[in-house]
């Protein structure tokens, strides 16, 4: 990933298997665009954000605590496609420390 402040805090090709998708983050949530036309037939892709903040515990409603957490997802979506994730929850409240894509369905 590279780093940079602007209104982007960081971007650059994804770090797992599909190195043909490009993330882009910014405070509280990250995009993933991804152009892998050589993926084979039925692979789907899935874009994960990790964050720092406020977030319930699992499986403990409603304890809280602060710390590392990962943030909720659009989903999956094909090689050829966009997916989206953030820190922003009904339970949590964080920045993103981390996004990457990685292989769903292969």
């Amino acid at each position: 990933m590279l780093a940079g402040f602007a209104t982007v805090f960081g971007s650059g090709t994804a770090q797992a298997a599909p190195q043909d998708c490009t993330v882009t983050r910014d405070l509280v949530g990250a995009t993933a665009t991804c152009h892998d036309v050589d993926a084979p037939a039925g692979r789907e892709y899935t874009l994960i954000v990790e964050c720092f903040g406020l977030h319930g515990v699992p499986n403990a409603f409603p304890l809280m605590a602060i710390g590392p957490y990962r943030g909720s997802w659009g989903g999956s979506f094909a090689p050829s496609g966009q997916g989206t994730a953030t820190c922003l929850g009904p339970t949590s409240l964080g920045t993103v420390t981390n996004a990457y894509v990685a292989i769903y369905r292969d």
